[in-house]
């Protein structure tokens, strides 16, 4: 067992931050003939980066390979191998759909196909600074692909920064990403300590001084991680209608949006700017993210309920459960798709526009979905079993936000669905000498 990390085997995708401004693609194939698969994997290879050729420069695009349980069947892996890797990536996230909350439009009756289907099997991601780097690299990938008829592409999503910066709901992103031992990053909470590697790279320690369990054989299991990926319907004309209707003025509205998200919509945080946006703040990558909620325990500055601090509760829960919020801390790569909706405009427009949520972790039990299902979805662990997430919470119209004030605390009620998932899937994105295992997969060997 070594704690030092093989930055050379890594994927880059998995430890390194996206740009800003970045745009970028996300394709997914199908596997029709194995050979061809195991094929299109050699070619693939060269283009990719490993974690440590970016730690010093951002690159002009990179890539990330990985594949569904569906997909490492349709290579040839071996059963056994396959019965080594964790139930949620074995059994998919459609039919985990139900314990998601992945009901009503968001269920996979509802999905785009060809999302949550046994037909994907290989994901690539492709980010870059700008377009034109994006499509040379994206273009090199095709024409390893068009060499093998066994191979189909049958899925392609776009994706970028939006001019603003923001997400579809107009607020700052990417705030308080966590940052793993040994990669050398600093983390941008002076007050969390660099997360355990074995938290996020499968191979290493984790936060319980254990090794997570880890797909076999070694050369398969090491230096991967455990990618979810999922597309999200953002319904902006709703959320914004729904803020106009229960504020007083521009100013409330504003509030009350910050008030359900945490930060204001310039990523400065509640916790040190309750009663006003501070751009100036905001746009510091330390000070943003430079404080704690145990000032706070009653809400009254940063809810309870509000999304970041239940995505990362920080040092709000019991002292006997703060290590417990490290067990849960995931590394997010989420992008933006689509248009946004003109500022000021109340009406849906019909686009399609949301985020690609994607989350890399060597425990998508305990990090993804715990936080998922206990923490976003349920209100139990902070006091309020009746609400779920405002923002990103599976609602049917009838739930309840609230916002504690002096005298009286406010419920916001009748809360509708905001974000709607459109698809997803559990993915693991090997190492590179894994990916090389793969490519040179032969009857004998399995």
């Amino acid at each position: 067992m070594t704690d030092v990390l093989d930055l050379d085997d890594i994927q880059a995708g998995a430890l390194h931050e996206r740009p800003s401004p970045y745009v970028g693609t996300y394709v997914l194939l199908r596997v029709n003939d194995p050979d061809d698969g195991r094929h299109l994997i050699r070619r693939l290879i060269p283009l990719l980066s490993s974690a440590r050729s970016v730690l010093d420069r951002t690159p002009s695009a990179w890539m990330t390979v990985a594949f569904t349980y569906q997909g490492l069947q349709a290579l040839g892996v071996p059963q056994q191998s396959l019965d080594s890797f964790s139930p949620e990536f074995r059994q998919g996230m459609a039919a985990r759909a139900a314990e998601l909350g992945d009901v009503g439009a968001s269920s996979p009756d509802h999905w785009e196909e060809p999302l949550g289907s046994p037909d994907v099997h290989i994901a690539l991601a492709t980010l870059a600074p700008d377009q034109a780097s994006l499509d040379e690299l994206v273009e090199r990938a095709r024409r390893a692909q068009d060499e093998f008829p066994g191979i189909d592409v049958i899925w392609r999503q776009d994706c970028h920064q939006l001019a603003s910066g923001r997400t579809s709901f107009g607020f700052r992103d990417g705030i308080g990403q966590p940052a793993v031992e040994g990669v050398g990053t600093q983390s941008t909470n002076p007050g969390e300590p660099p997360i355990k590697a074995g938290e996020f790279v499968l191979g290493y320690p984790d936060e319980t001084g254990a090794l997570p369990p880890m797909p076999t054989p070694d050369v398969l299991g090491r230096n991967g991680t455990y990618v979810v990926f999922r597309k999200l319907h953002t319904r902006v004309a709703a959320y914004r209608r729904y803020l106009r209707e229960h504020a007083a003025n521009r100013r409330e509205e504003a509030l009350l949006g910050a008030k359900m998200v945490g930060r204001w919509q310039s990523g400065a945080p509640l916790a040190l700017s309750p009663d006003h946006d501070d751009p100036e703040l905001g746009a510091d990558p330390k000070r943003r993210n430079d404080f704690a909620y145990r000032d706070d325990p009653r809400g009254f500055k940063c809810p309870a309920g509000a999304h970041a601090r239940r995505a990362n509760p920080r040092d709000s829960l019991e002292d006997e459960q703060t290590v417990d919020v490290r067990l849960h801390r995931m590394i997010r790569r989420g992008t933006s798709y689509g248009t946004a909706l003109p500022d000021g405009v109340l009406d849906d427009d019909g686009a399609d526009r949301g985020i690609i949520f994607v989350f890399a972790g060597a425990h998508p039990g305990r990090q993804f979905e715990f936080v998922k299902t206990q923490w976003l979805n349920d209100g139990i662990f902070i006091g309020a079993p009746q609400e779920s997430d405002p923002l990103v919470g599976p609602q049917d119209g009838t739930g309840t936000f609230t916002v504690p004030r002096h005298p009286i605390r406010r419920r916001l009620q009748d809360i509708p669905q905001f974000v709607v998932t459109r698809g997803g899937e559990y993915c693991f994105a090997p190492g590179l000498r894994g990916l090389r295992w793969l490519a040179d997969l032969t009857e004998e060997s399995r």
